[in-house]
């Protein structure tokens, strides 16, 4: 019945729904349907755990469009530029006769025993220079003065010394890359926590054991910061020693293709070192995850 009053007609107000009727089914159907939007897809799933890799392979994409159109249109002397494609040309060329393997060997050879002798050196010594007093306090003046000497110009002097071959190249990439490996082990166990150290001795921990596990780990991540930067500073250590001191090798190789005006060639060497460099970081940070999963987070709002 719908009640009257003065002629009018008035609805009376539905009922409120009961508990477990529609209105619980109507929640419980929304909450289903939000559960599911946040559960992650097979792409949000990529995109979650390789958000880096694929970020950076397109950033790459970009750079080597930019560099084909820019020797396209922009630059289009053959004698100041060339375009990707005619460099990818000259690589297979090169890859067919044979000849950029044999640079290849050669100059990476060179940079791996320069780079581990330099590894191994500047991480013993920096370790030394951190845990004693006395020792940093004769062997920091040198280091520092060496550090600032642009020792670019003891080139000349050590092919001179070891001749014009590979034992050259390896000199001077250890003397280069060994600095940064060094400085940056020193500043990372100075930089531990002194919590650590204390909690570790009231443990009864050696000195070997202080520093086996908690100083080194600690200093971890400055030593990686260390060996990327050696990365980069013994590839240019390959081209300088390989530019005048040697007669094969990538750098002999950039050096030769540009008095020779082959520009594609020695945009190959230029390649392919930039590609040894960001391999040889991109297998550091692997490293450094593998073996100290605590320094790697996510901030989130």
């Amino acid at each position: 019945m719908q009640p009257e009053r003065d002629g009018e007609t008035f609805t009376a107000p539905p009922a409120a729904p009961q508990q477990g009727g529609p209105a619980k089914e109507a929640s419980s159907w929304s909450e289903e349907i939000r559960s599911r939007g946040q559960a992650p897809g097979p792409i949000r799933k990529l995109w979650r755990n390789h958000r880096r890799v694929i970020r950076g392979t397109y950033a790459v994409a970009v750079v080597l469009i930019g560099w084909e159109l820019i020797g396209r249109y922009v630059l289009t002397s053959k004698l100041m530029f060339a375009p990707l494609s005619a460099v990818l040309a000259e690589f297979a060329k090169l890859w067919a006769t044979g000849e950029l393997e044999r640079h290849m060997l050669v100059s990476f050879t060179a940079l791996a025993v320069g780079f581990t002798i330099a590894a191994f050196v500047g991480i013993a010594l920096g370790s030394l220079i951190a845990i004693s007093d006395a020792v940093g306090e004769h062997v920091d003046p040198v280091i520092n003065a060496l550090y600032a000497t642009p020792l670019v110009a003891f080139s000349p002097i050590l092919i001179l010394a070891f001749g014009i071959g590979p034992a050259s190249t390896v000199a001077i990439v250890f003397l280069l890359v060994v600095f940064p490996i060094l400085i940056n082990t020193t500043a990372g166990i100075r930089s531990t926590d002194a919590s650590l150290i204390e909690a570790a001795r009231s443990f009864s921990a050696s000195r070997f054991e202080i520093f086996r596990l908690v100083l080194l780990p600690s200093a971890l991540p400055f030593i990686v910061a260390g060996l990327r930067l050696g990365i980069g500073r013994g590839l240019v250590a390959v081209f300088i020693g390989e530019l005048s001191g040697a007669r094969e090798g990538l750098g002999y190789l950039i050096s030769v293709s540009g008095q020779t005006f082959n520009v594609p060639g020695m945009f190959v060497g230029v390649l392919v070192l930039a590609a040894a460099g960001v391999i040889g970081v991109a297998l550091l940070e692997y490293i450094e995850g593998k073996i100290a999963p605590w320094r790697h987070f996510e901030l989130k709002a």
